[in-house]
């Protein structure tokens, strides 16, 4: 069965009505306003009937207030005049017993001043047209509710799919004329869709425009609707309604455009899908079944997540992708996140733990975050992109991103993001382990580096320039050409028995055993982190801002 046209649905209009009046009732004026909603039809024979009217009814009349013979056209004029005040849909002049034709004085007010005049013949009762406005109103809210039925099914269905936020938007957007746009409490869009009616997501439902609407949104409190209009198709009515949380803050919102006010039953539509994503965003941020099954299984079995069978393995992959709302196959990152400057254990909003989850849940959009004691740990579908990256960052945040993995690497990429965790604290920025060079002077940082140079080689640092410097680049060449003495030699143009009386004398100074290879190991790590000269007053081999890489042994 064909789908009744949305703009039809919830009330009857004046066009339905006058179609489905016998033939023999004449329209000698049509004001064109067929369209409009028609509330109600009222006989009356008062000369102001319109204190009791209400807008949109079809008035019913015999003509009684129109007997007097004074004044009689400027009485007409007036009481045509007030009808259109009051915004009655239509006059139906009722023929006999006092005319037998509608008065000329009648239909030309009535196109003076535009309303639609219907001629009712004698034999067509006052009470019949009532009564056929009653079926008609009857039978379009049968319609309606079968149409709501309908909707409320393909809703469901929607809310059960693999994405189930577009899918919504697509169900609303089939089922009432407007464009719609899902927004995150950050501003971005997580979804849109735009029926037939609206051709096409216009200029106006960029996230940028809407961003006072989205403002005016996250600054209120409890079930609101905010409104705006922009100059363009589709959106001299805007609407906004917040996505709330059980604690009533605002998780997002779905904002709709139209050039057209909705009817009851489309803004019943709109009320469903807005709490059917209401519900979806708090089990996205506050909690759901997938999470505590994938708990379950990991703790009662974890050996199976490397050696499990595939039907269990395919399994745990679809718990957790509906916990990061991803896919089987989604590409995951583990992040870590640390405030520098905060004592560990200090929350990030200062309202506790469970809100902050919440929080990291929403920004991340993930159920999977864990509070620890030096911040937090997450495992997000997203890339984390450099917008995202700057909002942690205002927040007195540093990141440490991992790699895109899947399910079985999450234990290696949580090790791997955790390896560089000491080096976001000491450096005091975000990092990707992407972008990371995997050595042990990439993975140590700047900052620590340096403290380990001077703690290793303070002694030698502290000496005059020159003496300092020469000693330094000695040792630099000499642990360069792994403890050969000709080698070493040969590098700095000394004779080989002057290379191993400098380097017993930087052993003293030291007071370290340089035939071990750990000590060895440790300088050459911190000669990476110091400016200063090499041998023979040649230019340091320590950077500005990271360290080199050493030298392949020979």
């Amino acid at each position: 069965m064909a789908a009744e046209p949305p703009e039809q649905l919830g009330f009857v209009t004046l066009d339905q009505f006058l179609h489905k009046l016998p033939a023999r009732l004449t329209v000698l004026h049509d004001a064109g306003n067929g369209a409009d909603r028609l509330r109600w039809v009222e006989p009356s024979e008062l000369e102001d009937p319109t204190p009791y009217l209400l807008d949109g009814e079809f008035l019913l009349t015999a003509g009684l207030p129109f007997l007097d013979e004074g004044g009689r056209e400027e009485r007409v004029d007036a009481y045509v005049r007030r009808l259109v005040s009051a915004r009655v849909g239509a006059l139906g002049f009722g023929l006999e017993p006092y005319f037998d034709a509608v008065p000329d004085t009648v239909l030309q007010a009535c196109r003076r001043h535009n309303l639609t005049l219907v001629a009712v013949p004698r034999t067509v009762p006052f009470a019949a047209v009532g009564l056929e406005f009653s079926r008609l109103l009857e039978s379009d809210s049968a319609k309606t509710f079968r149409h709501l039925a309908d909707t409320n099914k393909q809703l469901m269905r929607a809310v059960l799919s693999a994405r189930p936020e577009h899918e919504l938007l697509a169900a609303l957007v089939q089922r009432v004329p407007v464009w719609a746009v899902l927004l995150g409490s950050d501003g971005r869009v997580r979804a849109r869709g735009a029926s037939g009616a609206t051709q096409g997501i216009p200029a106006s439902a960029d996230p940028a425009l809407l961003k006072p609407l989205l403002a005016r949104l996250l600054a209120g409190s409890g079930p609101r609707v905010e409104m705006d209009s922009f100059d363009a198709a589709g959106s001299s009515l805007v609407f906004g309604y917040p996505l709330r949380s059980t604690r009533d803050a605002t998780l997002g919102a779905l904002v709709l455009g139209t050039d057209t006010p909705l009817t009851p039953a489309q803004n019943s539509v709109v009320a469903t899908v807005v709490g059917l994503l209401e519900l979806l965003v708090r089990q996205r941020t506050s909690g759901a079944l997938a999470p505590s099954q994938l708990a379950t299984a990991l703790l009662l079995h974890p050996d199976r997540i490397a050696a499990g069978p595939t039907r269990h393995i395919n399994g745990l992959k679809d718990l957790l992708a509906q916990s990061v709302s991803s896919t089987r196959s989604g590409e995951l990152r583990v992040v870590q996140g640390i405030r520098p400057d905060a004592a560990p254990g200090t929350s990030r909003t200062g309202e506790g733990p469970v809100r902050e989850l919440l929080d990291w849940r929403r920004l991340f959009d993930t159920k999977l975050v864990e509070v620890t004691d030096y911040g937090f740990a997450a495992i997000t579908r997203l890339k984390v992109d450099d917008a995202l990256l700057a909002d942690v960052e205002r927040l007195g945040w540093r990141l440490v991103i991992g790699s895109g993995t899947e399910l079985t690497g999450l234990a290696t990429a949580y090790q791997d993001v955790t390896s560089l965790r000491g080096r976001a604290r000491s450096d005091r920025r975000s990092i990707r382990a992407d972008e990371v060079s995997w050595s042990v002077t990439g993975l140590l940082g700047q900052e620590a580096g340096a403290m380990l140079a001077a703690r290793l080689l303070g002694p030698l640092l502290a000496l005059e320039t020159v003496r300092g410097d020469g000693l330094l680049g000695i040792l630099r060449a000499w642990l360069g050409e792994n403890g050969s003495w000709d080698a070493t030699a040969k590098a700095t143009g000394l004779h080989r028995n002057s290379v191993r009386r400098q380097i017993g004398m930087i052993a003293d100074l030291l007071g370290m055993d340089l035939d071990g290879a750990q000590a060895r190991a440790e300088l050459w790590i911190a000669l990476q982190y110091t400016r200063r000269p090499g041998p023979l007053g040649g230019p340091g081999e320590g950077p500005a801002t990271g360290p080199v890489q050493p030298s392949q042994p020979r």
